[in-house]
C-alpha cells in the first residue's frame, strides 16, 4: 500500500524548490492501493509545494450551435440531443471526471479558489493572482503566468497526454486555436482560444531530455519538468515543424483542422 510519506518523500526527490509554484496533473488509480486515498496525495502535494494548480474543467457545460466559423473541428447542428443534457456553468460545478479525483479534491479543498472560465477553469491553492489572469478569450493565461513565475508541471501517475502546458506552447507558436461555446445562467457564451487535441503529446517526451525529472512511487511514476524548458522545447519544435505533436488518428477533427490551416497559410 502506497502511503503519505511515499508520495511526499517521492515528490521531494524531484528537487522542485517548494516556493515554485506547479502545475499537477494526478491519476490515483495509477498507484494502486493508496491508504487514505485522493486526499493522501493531495496532502503530499500541499506539503511538497506552497501553490498546487490543477484543471478544474467542465465539458458538460459545452454546446454544439447550428452554425459557427469554417475549420472548427465541430460538426455543426449535430448536437441536439447532447445540447439537451447540458448543464449551466456554476462556479461549485464539480470538475469532469477526466480531470481525476485528486483535481475534484483540489477544487473543493478549505481555501481553495477556482477560475471562472464556463469549460476550462482551474483551481488551485494560494493561487489567487495565477487563477485571476484567466479571461473568456485567454483560457490558458494561468499556465502562461505560471511559466512566468518559473512553475514545474508535475504528472502524477499520467503521461503528457494529460500536460496542458503543451496546449500553451500550441497557442504561444500560433497553432490554430478553437471556438467553443458553453452555456451559463447568463446564456450561451462564446469561448474563444481553445485548444484542440493532445493525443500526440507523449511524443514530446524524445525532446526534454535532462528536463525531465522521473521517481518511481509504489507501482506509480512522478514526472515533473520545468514549465519552461516543456513550453520552449514544443514551442521550437512546433516553429520547425507545424505538424508536430498532432496525433496520428485520421479522423481526429482538431488535429486535421490544425492541418488545414496550416496548408493554406
Amino acid at each position: 500500500m502506497t502511503t503519505f510519506r511515499d508520495f511526499y518523500h517521492g515528490l521531494r526527490k524531484l528537487e522542485i524548490p517548494p516556493s515554485h509554484p506547479v502545475i499537477a496533473h494526478a491519476s490515483l488509480s495509477a498507484f494502486g492501493e493508496v491508504h487514505g486515498g485522493a486526499e493522501t496525495v493531495l496532502g503530499a502535494l500541499l506539503g511538497a509545494f506552497h501553490t498546487v494548480v490543477m484543471p478544474a474543467f467542465t465539458y458538460k457545460t459545452e454546446l454544439t450551435p447550428e452554425t459557427g466559423p469554417q475549420n472548427n473541428a465541430c460538426t455543426y447542428g449535430s448536437g441536439k440531443d447532447a445540447n439537451r443534457m447540458a448543464e449551466f456553468f456554476r462556479p461549485d460545478m464539480p470538475a469532469d471526471r477526466l480531470m481525476g479525483v485528486i483535481a475534484e479534491r483540489l477544487r473543493t479543498r478549505a481555501g481553495a479558489l477556482r477560475s471562472s472560465h464556463p469549460v476550462l477553469s482551474f483551481s488551485g491553492i494560494n493561487a489567487g493572482d495565477i487563477l485571476g489572469m484567466q479571461t473568456i478569450q485567454n483560457p490558458l493565461a494561468p499556465i502562461g503566468a505560471l511559466y512566468e513565475a518559473d512553475g514545474w508541471v508535475v504528472l502524477l501517475g499520467v503521461d503528457h497526454t494529460s500536460n496542458t502546458s503543451i496546449h500553451y506552447a500550441e497557442k504561444q507558436a500560433g497553432r490554430k486555436q478553437f471556438l467553443y461555446w458553453a452555456l451559463t445562467p447568463a446564456g450561451v457564451v462564446e469561448c474563444p482560444g481553445c485548444p484542440g487535441c493532445s493525443a500526440g503529446f507523449q511524443a514530446i517526451t524524445s525532446r526534454l531530455g535532462n528536463a525531465s525529472r522521473l521517481v518511481q512511487v509504489g507501482p506509480g511514476i512522478i514526472q515533473a519538468m520545468p514549465l519552461k524548458d516543456l513550453v520552449d522545447i514544443a514551442y521550437q519544435w512546433i516553429e520547425e515543424d507545424p505538424l508536430a505533436l498532432l496525433c496520428v488518428r485520421e479522423d481526429c477533427a482538431p488535429c486535421n483542422a490544425v492541418r488545414e490551416a496550416v496548408a493554406v497559410r
